[in-house]
């Protein structure tokens, strides 16, 4: 292994996550509705579902529950504002908005540490390598 430089072998290749902020899916086939609502599932905002009834709902999706059909298929959410968490049925669902900001856009490791080389080499002193403070 002589020749080899170990940094290089800790880095691992980022994922790289869709650009869903202010868009929205209508959800007309089966597969739509499970392909937004797992896209719901990985976002790191707020999301507006709206029922088949007409109404909404906006908050953030900390679980789904994927089974074979979609009667039995479920997501959680925690409306926006609240602490109690509700279960929404995918035959529920009519479309799902990406309405929140995605907190961790941008953010990702390689900008953090840009970021604060840009301000080492800058001459700044105090600098050190801190999360920003979510809303």
């Amino acid at each position: 292994m002589s020749g080899t430089n170990p940094d290089e072998l800790e880095i691992a290749p980022g994922f790289a996550h869709e650009m869903l902020q202010g868009q929205a899916i209508e959800m007309a086939s089966e597969e739509e509705l499970r392909a937004g609502l797992e896209k719901a599932f990985d976002y790191r905002g707020d999301v507006t579902i709206t029922k088949s009834d007409g109404s909404t709902l906006e908050g953030y999706v900390f679980d789904r529950r994927i089974a074979p059909t979609l009667a039995a298929s479920e997501i959680r959410l925690i409306p926006k504002g609240q602490r109690t968490k509700v279960v929404i049925a995918f035959t529920e669902i009519r479309a799902v908005a990406f309405s929140g900001r995605d907190t961790a856009a941008g953010k990702s490791w390689e900008a953090w540490v840009k970021k604060y080389l840009e301000k080492k080499a800058a001459g700044e002193s105090g600098i050190e390598l801190r999360p920003e403070e979510l809303d």
